[in-house]
């Protein structure tokens, strides 16, 4: 017997969806918050806040992040052959909106670790991952970046992720 699916009354049938409506319903999965760095032509570490990291594969450990092709950063890393990924705890919401600001202020007291395979890394996070870029895909209006995983280390202690949900940051445990 052939499984019954939901029925479909009430969905827009529209082959045209506008952003502001795909964008608040993708506001409806809950995501953890990352900061993907690199390093710039100067040698200087730069990022950004993402939330789309995903992993890909697990032989050989690969993991993607969408980044869009009009961001300030992304001919930097668009160059790049490395990037790291710096997973956020839940009191680290100040690192993300630091990312977030294309300014990048205000700037938060003592953020970075020593590099890792040649990737910037921030202190005190969940873990971190450093990535050799292995291959970049146009998606629309971003970019798919595939890194094959190098290197990682976990936090030892247990603590919560930084969330994001709602168009807002959110803490495991939150109404």
């Amino acid at each position: 017997m052939a499984a019954a699916f939901p029925s479909t009354a009430g969905f827009s049938k529209s082959p045209m969806i506008d952003s502001r409506s795909f964008r608040q319903l993708m506001g409806c999965f809950a995501t953890g918050i990352t900061v993907v760095t690199t390093k710039d032509a100067n040698d200087e570490a730069v990022g950004l806040t993402v939330n789309s990291l995903t992993s890909v594969s697990l032989t050989p450990p690969l993991v993607l992040f969408c980044l869009d092709r009009q961001a300030k950063l992304y001919p930097v890393f668009k160059r790049s052959t490395h990037f790291g990924v710096s997973i956020l705890s839940d009191d680290q919401e100040d690192i993300s909106r630091h990312f977030a600001d294309a300014h990048h202020n205000p700037r938060p007291k003592g953020l970075w670790d020593k590099s890792q395979a040649n990737c910037p890394i921030i202190r005190q996070t969940l873990g971190w991952i450093a990535c050799k870029k292995s291959a970049t895909h146009k998606a629309g209006d971003h970019d798919i970046f595939i890194g094959e995983v190098v290197k990682l280390r976990k936090r030892a202690d247990l603590c919560d992720p930084l969330l994001y949900f709602h168009g807002r940051y959110r803490r495991i445990g939150d109404a």
